[in-house]
């Protein structure tokens, strides 16, 4: 039976080549010059961002998150938290990047796709979800559905196999 798999993943590459672009432009930014501010990478799925204050906080978001979106890093899966700022004025945020697709969201998905009354099944595995048919031309009628609906999170199809 032909299947597919619904998944949502970034590429680690892609993030560290923006993290690594990021902090080059860090360096060379005039506003910057002489400031403690960084851009820290701990694990591959988190960025730290730290700064004196505030205001340089905000320029080092809006470098990090404009470097994400030109390597091609789907925003609508990077989960911006609340900045935090110490009564000393030191400002500190973290930008997370959800891989794979969470289980409300997954059944979301799952919901709209037995919705329309396509003749596949679908079936939540782990981080990604899979669907089977019995032809290819309903398989790709649920991946034009899937694209043209918007779910909150960047959406991807693998192994699509016969």
């Amino acid at each position: 039976m032909p299947s597919f798999d619904i998944v949502s993943e970034i590429e680690r590459m892609e993030i560290e080549n923006a993290v690594n672009q990021a902090r080059k432009e860090l360096v060379n930014r005039f506003d910057f010059k002489g400031s403690k501010a960084a851009i820290e990478q701990p694990k591959p799925e988190t960025i730290i961002l730290t700064a004196e204050d505030n205001h340089r906080l905000k320029s080092l978001n809006e470098i990090m998150i404009g470097k994400l979106a030109k390597r091609n890093v789907d925003l609508r899966n990077v989960d911006q938290k609340k900045a935090d700022i110490s009564p000393l004025g030191h400002a500190r945020q973290e930008l997370v990047i959800t891989q794979g697709i969470e289980g409300a969201k997954a059944k979301e998905i799952v919901a709209a796709i037995k919705g329309e009354k396509f003749k596949v099944q679908s079936a939540l595995q782990e981080r990604h979800i899979r669907v089977t048919g019995t032809k290819r031309d309903e398989l790709q009628e649920v991946i034009g559905f899937v694209k043209g609906k918007d779910f909150g999170v960047s959406l991807s199809f693998k192994n699509f196999r016969e």
